[in-house]
């Protein structure tokens, strides 16, 4: 009996203590696949092969980027068609910086790209697009490359973001395109005003994407929604500089898919072109906005605070009836306060042939300085509650 006993302590001992190794999971540091933290030297073949490496692991996998400048020197695809790996995370104490030649991913679409993984979280670090030369090429008015979007995900699942800082991407800096259930949480982007479609984050054609308690401060949109775009939560963001939350541009395509069930919530704008905005061709489309609340958002100076606009057509070319098919319904305002850096606060120009139901504005308290703001009207309906500064047009 006490042989017996010894015998099952040993294997219980032995379990307990090898346990751990077991169950480890596994990290992939990129210099030990050759990456150097110096900037300087090309670092793609080294983070390509940690993901391959990542992988192919069955169990749930880490890849490490320690404190250093790692030099992306091309486009960056992370596929996951191959990938047995569902749990894949990525961790980032460095820096990942694009060439300072904009010619070298300027003909690329995007830098650093994931298409059709499932299970990924990056936490931590920083992107630096390094997108400069090229903005000052497209405000010099020259022939210049349309420029990359520094992070992107593609047809991608159960994505999470966390902590990632994005500086002067070339165009966009993160993109979510096709994908379901993604959160991008505690993001800092940056790129200065004058930064020409240095969008912060676009998600398009997804569903279930939240971002919260992130700053975001660019040239263009701090956040646009495009085409197919539903089940959307925005929630703790501080936006400045840039042109505000941004539906749209839609109605491009006469056959688009619609954007629903969108709510921002809790959003500061700061000297921003627009505080939140729907934007939509004047062209023939079958494309929608509708279910989408905006609730206790604060304007500071913010030119176009609220805003509906149905007529864009820029140059009036490629618009050839001058009115917009995109039906706007069932858009709610509530508790929107600050001040206003032009007179009309409130404008809604909808479309003449589809014109905007269902708009509710509540507990609206805007000003133009020290005078009362204005707001103006065309082919809107809707309703107003508690009060409503400046007055109602609806």
């Amino acid at each position: 009996m006490a042989y017996t006993k010894a015998i099952l302590i040993l294997i219980l001992t032995l379990f307990c203590y090898s346990s751990p190794s077991l169950s480890a999971t596994p990290t992939y540091n990129v210099q030990s696949f050759g990456a150097k933290p110096d900037g300087k030297s090309d670092c793609t073949k080294a983070f390509l092969s940690a993901w391959g490496a990542a992988c192919a692991a069955t169990a749930p996998a880490t890849i490490y980027v320690p404190r250093g400048r790692f030099l992306l020197g091309s486009n960056v695809c992370l596929s996951g068609k191959l990938c047995k790996n569902t749990a894949i995370t990525i961790r980032i104490d460095g820096t990942l910086v694009a060439p300072s030649d904009y010619n070298a991913l300027g003909r690329a679409e995007h830098w650093v790209q994931f298409e059709r993984v499932t299970g990924v979280s990056i936490y931590g670090g920083t992107l630096d697009g390094q997108g400069a030369g090229l903005w000052a090429c497209k405000n010099s008015g020259k022939s210049c490359p349309k420029g990359a979007t520094s992070l992107a995900f593609y047809n991608s699942n159960n994505i999470l973001v966390s902590g990632l800082t994005s500086l002067n991407s070339q165009m966009f800096h993160v993109l979510v395109d096709g994908c379901h259930n993604a959160k991008l949480i505690n993001l800092q982007i940056s790129a200065p005003g004058n930064s020409p479609n240095t969008d912060g984050i676009h998600v398009q054609q997804s569903s279930g994407v939240t971002i919260m308690n992130s700053h975001v401060g660019t040239g263009d949109d701090c956040v646009s929604i495009g085409p197919g775009a539903s089940n959307l939560w925005i929630e703790n963001l501080a936006c400045g500089p840039g042109h505000g939350i941004s539906i749209g541009s839609l109605g491009w395509d006469l056959q688009e898919a619609g954007v629903q069930n969108v709510t921002v919530k809790t959003a500061t704008f700061s000297g921003t072109e627009n505080g939140v905005r729907v934007k939509t061709w004047a062209r023939p489309s079958n494309g929608f906005v509708r279910d989408v609340l905006f609730q206790h958002l604060v304007m500071n100076n913010v030119q176009n605070p609220i805003i509906i606009n149905q007529n864009y057509c820029p140059d009036h070319q490629n618009c050839p009836n001058q009115s917009s098919g995109v039906k706007i319904s069932d858009v709610t305002y509530e508790d929107v306060r600050g001040t206003s850096a032009t007179a009309i606060a409130v404008k809604f120009d909808c479309s003449k042939t589809h014109p905007c139901t269902g708009i509710t504005l509540d507990g609206v308290r805007l000003t133009y300085g020290n005078k009362p703001a204005t707001a103006s009207c065309a082919n809107a309906g809707g309703s107003a509650a508690g009060v409503v500064q400046p007055t109602s047009c609806l």
